[in-house]
Protein backbone atom coordinates (compact mmCIF):
# COMPACT_ATOMS: atom_id res chain seq x y z
CA UNK A 1 0.00 0.00 0.00
CA UNK A 2 0.75 3.37 -0.89
CA UNK A 3 0.74 7.33 -0.02
CA UNK A 4 0.30 9.36 -3.21
CA UNK A 5 0.82 13.08 -2.55
CA UNK A 6 -0.19 15.06 -5.89
CA UNK A 7 0.77 18.60 -5.69
CA UNK A 8 -2.75 20.45 -6.59
CA UNK A 9 -3.30 24.46 -7.05
CA UNK A 10 -6.75 26.07 -7.64
CA UNK A 11 -8.48 24.91 -4.52
CA UNK A 12 -9.87 27.98 -3.14
CA UNK A 13 -12.64 26.28 -0.54
CA UNK A 14 -14.13 22.97 1.33
CA UNK A 15 -16.37 22.43 -1.75
CA UNK A 16 -13.22 22.74 -4.10
CA UNK A 17 -11.81 19.71 -1.87
CA UNK A 18 -14.52 17.48 -1.76
CA UNK A 19 -14.93 17.89 -5.31
CA UNK A 20 -11.30 16.49 -6.10
CA UNK A 21 -11.74 13.95 -3.24
CA UNK A 22 -15.14 12.68 -4.78
CA UNK A 23 -13.03 12.49 -8.21
CA UNK A 24 -10.18 10.28 -7.18
CA UNK A 25 -12.32 7.72 -4.56
CA UNK A 26 -13.54 6.58 -7.71
CA UNK A 27 -10.43 5.18 -9.00
CA UNK A 28 -10.01 1.25 -8.32
CA UNK A 29 -7.73 0.59 -5.30
CA UNK A 30 -8.02 4.07 -3.94
CA UNK A 31 -8.93 3.40 0.06
CA UNK A 32 -9.05 7.19 0.72
CA UNK A 33 -8.39 10.68 -0.58
CA UNK A 34 -7.86 13.61 1.40
CA UNK A 35 -7.27 17.64 0.19
CA UNK A 36 -5.63 20.37 1.49
CA UNK A 37 -5.88 23.93 -0.17
CA UNK A 38 -3.37 25.37 2.08
CA UNK A 39 -1.27 22.64 1.54
CA UNK A 40 -2.04 22.84 -2.19
CA UNK A 41 -2.15 18.98 -2.04
CA UNK A 42 -4.27 15.79 -2.25
CA UNK A 43 -3.20 12.72 -0.64
CA UNK A 44 -4.43 9.10 -1.90
CA UNK A 45 -3.70 5.93 0.05
CA UNK A 46 -4.36 2.74 -2.63
CA UNK A 47 -2.67 -0.55 -3.34
CA UNK A 48 -2.16 0.49 -7.01
CA UNK A 49 -2.90 3.60 -9.11
CA UNK A 50 -2.22 5.47 -12.38
CA UNK A 51 -0.93 8.81 -11.21
CA UNK A 52 -1.18 10.19 -14.77
CA UNK A 53 -5.07 9.26 -14.85
CA UNK A 54 -5.59 10.73 -11.87
CA UNK A 55 -3.89 14.25 -12.83
CA UNK A 56 -5.81 14.00 -16.45
CA UNK A 57 -9.05 13.60 -13.61
CA UNK A 58 -7.83 16.35 -11.38
CA UNK A 59 -6.98 18.58 -14.37
CA UNK A 60 -10.51 17.91 -15.76
CA UNK A 61 -11.95 19.60 -12.57
CA UNK A 62 -10.29 22.83 -13.68
CA UNK A 63 -7.71 22.31 -11.11
CA UNK A 64 -3.72 21.89 -11.94
CA UNK A 65 -2.31 19.14 -11.09
CA UNK A 66 1.85 18.88 -11.71
CA UNK A 67 3.44 16.53 -8.90
CA UNK A 68 3.20 13.43 -7.38
CA UNK A 69 5.31 11.87 -4.87
CA UNK A 70 5.19 7.72 -3.91
CA UNK A 71 5.41 7.63 -0.36
CA UNK A 72 5.19 3.80 1.87
CA UNK A 73 1.98 3.78 3.61
CA UNK A 74 2.22 2.77 7.57
CA UNK A 75 -1.36 2.42 9.21
CA UNK A 76 -1.04 4.21 12.89
CA UNK A 77 -2.73 2.60 15.93
CA UNK A 78 -5.89 3.84 17.80
CA UNK A 79 -5.19 7.17 18.37
CA UNK A 80 -2.01 7.43 16.74
CA UNK A 81 0.37 5.85 19.38
CA UNK A 82 2.88 3.56 16.85
CA UNK A 83 1.74 1.81 14.05
CA UNK A 84 0.20 -1.58 13.61
CA UNK A 85 1.91 -4.26 11.70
Amino acid sequence: MNRYVFTVRGMACGMCEAHINDAVRRFPGVKSAASSRKKCETSVVAEDLDTEAVMREIRALGYEADGVQVLPYEKKALFGRGKTP
